[in-house]
């Protein structure tokens, strides 16, 4: 079969387009033709060789790699202690996170039936794929973690805020894929959202509900916004302490990506800072996947690339200002 490798760690060049065995599969396990593969931030992280991880948390990578953590496709075997997959089901999926051997940049991938769920049927491959990793980091933020595993990063347990009518939920990075679907979560729950976010996203976050959107570009949000409820920043970095003002005292952050916060600023402020890391979920994307056929969610795409473009698809990546999903097609 085909499938994107890289040798070594680099750029997007890194990725190539070759010839690799097909998959064998083990207990509990499915071998999934994969029509669609989802982009997302840790595929690149691997490729630069996790050099955005400090260095004592770096994992030893060993070459060639496979990326990908997302697909949607098609079962066409299964191991005999699998229940509730036959070949010919659709499903999709988050597989091996956290970790780095999902490799679903390829024809066929051994994938865990634990991380796998049936195909919402409104939605397309396409559309599938771009999903998992995506909504259920929103989903395990927002609305139930559905596990007991500390954050690497702050080694506490995340407790999802209840989200009820009359909160207000303000969503930085809100057009990206994190973002959109945290923007669509919120309103589900019937939160007032403020969206943030680029000018030319506004009509796209206006239609999937967003009450109020401020252009970053043109206004700073501190100056226009208080008394926030809850906090999701999908952008993160140095300057991510400026949305703590937002907050009203009692308020919660909730970082997606590296953020760092002043605790005796944060005590101060009366806030919790809380963050996660997303872990595969089959279970919880078959609930997700019901939202999609009630016409709850929505997946947006950015683009679409030929899996032997892949290294376009990265390049795409780098240039942000990304709306919705970056989706490498497999079977067209």
């Amino acid at each position: 079969m085909k499938a994107i490798q890289f040798h070594a760690a680099g750029g997007p060049e890194v990725l190539r387009y070759e010839e690799v065995p097909l998959p064998g599969i083990g207990p509990g396990e499915v071998l999934v033709q994969v029509h669609a593969a989802g982009i997302n931030p840790p595929d690149w992280y691997l490729r630069e060789g996790m050099k955005v991880m400090p260095a004592e948390m770096r994992p030893a990578l060993e070459f060639p790699l496979t990326p990908g953590t997302d697909l949607s496709g098609v079962v066409r075997a299964v191991a005999p202690d699998v229940r509730g997959f036959a070949v010919g089901d659709e499903v999709f999926g988050m597989l091996r996170f956290p970790g780095f051997d999902g490799r679903t940049y390829a024809e066929y991938v051994a994938a865990p039936a634990a991380d796998l769920a049936h195909k919402p049927a409104t939605v397309d491959h396409v559309r599938a794929a771009g999903a998992p990793m995506a909504v259920l980091t929103a989903w395990q933020y927002l609305i139930d973690l559905g596990h007991d595993v500390p954050s690497p990063f702050t080694v506490r347990v995340h407790r999802p805020v209840p989200l009820a009518p009359g909160m207000t939920v303000l969503v930085n990075g809100a057009a990206g894929g994190v973002g959109h679907f945290a923007v669509q979560l919120a309103k589900w729950k019937g939160a007032r959202v403020i969206a943030v976010a680029s000018g030319r996203h506004e009509q796209f976050l206006r239609e999937l509900g967003a009450d109020e959107f401020i252009d970053y570009t043109t206004t700073r949000v501190a100056d226009v916004v208080s008394g926030v409820d809850l906090v999701v920043d999908t952008v993160g970095g140095p300057d991510s302490s400026r949305f703590l003002t937002v907050l009203k005292r009692g308020g919660t952050m909730l970082p997606v990506f590296f953020a760092a916060y002043d605790p005796e600023e944060t005590a101060r402020l009366g806030i919790t800072v809380s963050n996660i890391q997303v872990r595969s979920s089959g279970p919880q994307l078959a609930e997700i996947g019901r939202l999609f056929d009630d016409g709850r969610l929505q997946v947006a795409v950015d683009s679409t690339h030929p899996l032997r473009d892949a290294a376009g698809a990265h390049t795409r990546a780098a240039q942000g200002h990304i709306q919705g999903k970056i989706v490498l097609t497999v079977v067209s």
